[in-house]
């Protein structure tokens, strides 16, 4: 069990830091994508990270599952909780992080734009790939959200579905140990009434033992006298 214990210490660290450079990314979008190409690049590289790290998380449910002392388990799984809760915060920070990107970018857009000149071609030709790279950009941040969702769907099912098992097991312990001291109580009662059999039995041996003698006694008397 000890081997288990340490695996989960292993499998968190290694969670630890994924997230650690997933922040690092995030702050590469924050400060250093001057164009989408940048950010979907950046963006790429964070959602492999964070695959990892559910991946990674699932693991250490698994290993959770797998003590035998109730304590450990419950342990491991309070860290399993607090690791998708840190996933979850980082995801959000991940989509503010390319919000303001793509803000930058924009302002960016408009501003060359605007040095342009007056040239209409120019300008209508710029504003149309404006316009197709925050499409496109936007149609993959939908569908990367889309799958954000769903896996923090699936997340919180595997959850619900571990405290209903957890909750099952404790009533299931309840109930055995209503079960056991109902035998208790049955047993105490038993050996009380055993007790006061065996006293009543001694007592008529007793009478019966001293009515013999009595008997024995009293025709002794009648042939000897």
């Amino acid at each position: 069990m000890a081997a288990d214990i340490t695996d989960a210490r292993n499998v968190a660290k290694e969670i630890i830091a994924y997230d650690l450079k997933i922040n690092g990314l995030i702050q590469d979008i924050r400060s250093n994508c001057h164009s989408l190409q940048d950010m979907n690049l950046v963006n790429q590289k964070i959602e492999e990270q964070m695959k990892r790290t559910q991946n990674r998380i699932q693991d250490l449910e698994r290993i959770a599952n797998e003590q035998d002392k109730e304590t450990d388990r419950l342990d491991i799984l309070k860290d399993v909780e607090n690791f998708r809760k840190q996933l979850s915060s980082t995801q959000t920070s991940v989509r503010k992080a390319k919000l303001s990107c793509k803000m930058a970018i924009d302002r960016q857009e408009r501003a060359s734009l605007l040095q342009g000149g007056t040239d209409p071609d120019l300008r209508k030709r710029m504003n149309k790939e404006s316009l197709a790279k925050t499409a496109g950009s936007i149609t993959d941040n939908l569908m990367s959200l889309n799958r954000m969702m769903a896996a923090n769907v699936t997340q919180s099912t595997l959850t619900n579905q571990v405290l209903e098992k957890s909750s099952a097991t404790l009533s299931d312990t309840h109930e055995e140990f209503k079960g056991m001291g109902g035998v208790i109580q049955t047993s105490r009662s038993l050996l009380t009434k055993y007790n006061r059999r065996e006293l009543t039995d001694r007592l008529l041996i007793f009478l019966g033992v001293a009515l013999f003698l009595a008997t024995v006694l009293y025709i002794l008397k009648k042939r000897i006298f």
